[in-house]
């Protein structure tokens, strides 16, 4: 089926103007209007003018995820970071015999904990702990190690899609080579790990339908000797038969705090930050396709990029009491997390981290100096923050595992000069996709998508935008109006 928009949407009184403002902004906070400046707005990407479609709005929770939200208990979080504190140290190569001490202990405890809530799932939620030996690196692993990532599962009614979330119960102290020390890892990373636990918790309950696609919350070890678990985990659903469909994964790590700087002094508790990968790496991407998308403009379309996209569109509203800071790169200066070896496996994933660092209170030795606390203790740890950030994730999650997965080989017709655009794509992989599709753009320089035009079942649209102007993208919009991530088309035809 396709379809020919080339001339202006009669539903429209006026042209609606492409700019670059985020259409998905919720003020959380409001301020007087002198004091709130245009956000993202640029008069040089507010053209061509929009002759079609309509302005791209933020989707609004459904009811039932608005349920799980609401469901987030504070709480809850702060004793799952207190008991894995109370472990003493978790270091990766720390004691794995003890049931009080070290990260064996830990490891035990998180799969007792996702357990309990399988146990109450009616058999939606099944946990795993998985693993193996890790030999000796010549670097930050001196001896063999078994690395263990505990795996809960809430399955969904799709055969092969998948979401992953995760936070690394490891931690560590000044040397990273010290695994006797005590090394709380409040916020670093025992804060990632609560958001695991307190999602699996909720959606997981019997009241909640299945999703359409599968959700598994993750804790992994070994990150901060090299990515272990998260690499280990990553590799095992690549290499998969068949490969597991990632259609996206989040890493929390260190999201316990709103406050950083050199003395705390800086504070945005309605904040959280989301790094988005650029370009694919060149072993995801070959030469040919990495010359196509430079060619298109498409280096700021990558999937991790369309992915973060999505999260601003969903997860920025009353029910999160949260505003996503969207990041466009890999992650912070000189440091690195568990969203990169699934991004070396081929699947999109972001890293959710804090607003502001306080460097004294990560990867330090506990101890005073010039009357000041070193150390990752959870008194430094806002734990309702915590819970908003989960929030985050959850309505990310949910609205990714509830809606229809990404279009396949979507296409923009280059065979001939146009002033019009033609786009081609293929369905979802699911099968028997009974859904729809909306096409969305925003001009070049743009971070989110500002037009969207819904399409209906067709799978070929003609439309009097010229694809010299604006980047396009194509979504699946299931029957029940949930929308999934953008698809950047590349050239091709029928």
């Amino acid at each position: 089926m396709k379809l020919s928009i080339l001339a202006a949407n009669a539903a429209l009184a006026a042209a609606v103007p492409l700019t670059s403002r985020n259409p998905a902004n919720v003020l959380l906070q409001p301020r007087a209007a002198e004091d709130s400046p245009p956000t993202l707005i640029c008069a040089a990407s507010s053209w061509p003018p929009n002759i079609v479609g309509a302005a791209n709005l933020p989707q609004a929770p459904s009811a039932d995820l608005a349920s799980i939200l609401a469901q987030v208990n504070a709480a809850n979080i702060e004793a799952t970071i207190r008991k894995l504190v109370s472990f003493g140290t978790r270091h990766t190569l720390s004691t794995q015999n003890s049931s009080t001490r070290g990260i064996g202990a830990a490891r035990d405890w998180i799969h007792s904990e996702f357990q309990r809530y399988a146990d109450a799932s009616d058999g939606r939620l099944t946990v795993e702990t998985v693993g193996y030996t890790q030999q000796p690196d010549g670097n930050r692993v001196p001896f063999p190690t078994v690395i263990s990532d505990v795996v809960a599962t809430l399955h969904g009614t799709e055969e092969n899609r998948l979401y992953v979330v995760s936070g690394h119960y490891d931690s560590r102290v000044s040397n990273v080579m010290d695994y006797e020390s005590d090394a709380p890892g409040a916020d670093d990373d025992a804060s990632g790990v609560a958001i695991s636990l307190e999602l699996a918790r909720v959606m997981s309950q019997p009241d909640y339908p299945f999703p359409k696609a599968s959700i598994a919350f993750v804790a992994v070890a070994g990150e901060e000797q090299g990515l272990y678990g998260a690499q280990f985990l990553a590799q095992s659903y690549a290499n998969a038969t068949p490969r597991a469909n990632v259609e996206g994964m989040f890493t929390n790590d260190i999201v316990g705090s709103p406050r950083g700087g050199a003395d705390g002094e800086l504070s945005d508790p309605y904040v959280i930050r989301l790094f988005g990968q650029g370009l694919p790496g060149l072993a995801i991407e070959n030469s040919t396709t990495r010359e196509s998308r430079l060619s298109i403009g498409g280096e700021n379309d990558s999937p991790a990029r369309e992915l973060t996209r999505f999260v601003k569109e969903v997860a920025e509203n009353e029910a999160t009491g949260m505003n996503v800071s969207v990041v466009y790169r890999l992650d912070r200066y000189l440091r690195g997390g568990d969203h990169r070896p699934f991004l070396e496996a081929g699947y999109p994933a972001a890293r959710f981290t804090e607003p502001h660092e306080d460097y004294a209170h990560q990867h330090q030795d506990i101890r005073v100096e010039d009357g000041k606390q070193y150390g990752d203790l959870p008194e430094f740890v806002d734990f309702e923050y915590v819970a908003r950030v989960a929030r985050v994730n959850g309505a990310a999650l949910w609205s990714l595992a509830t809606a229809p997965g990404t279009p396949k080989n979507v296409r923009v017709d280059t065979s001939a000069l146009s002033t019009s655009t033609t786009l081609y794509w293929d369905p979802p992989a699911a099968p028997g996709y009974d859904g729809g599709y909306e096409v969305v753009w925003r001009p070049t320089s743009a971070p989110f998508w500002t037009g969207v035009l819904d399409v209906g079942a067709a799978e070929e649209v003609t439309l009097a935008l010229s694809k010299d102007d604006v980047v396009f993208g194509v979504r699946a919009k299931g029957a029940d109006g949930f929308r999934g991530v953008a698809v950047l088309p590349f050239p091709g035809s029928r």
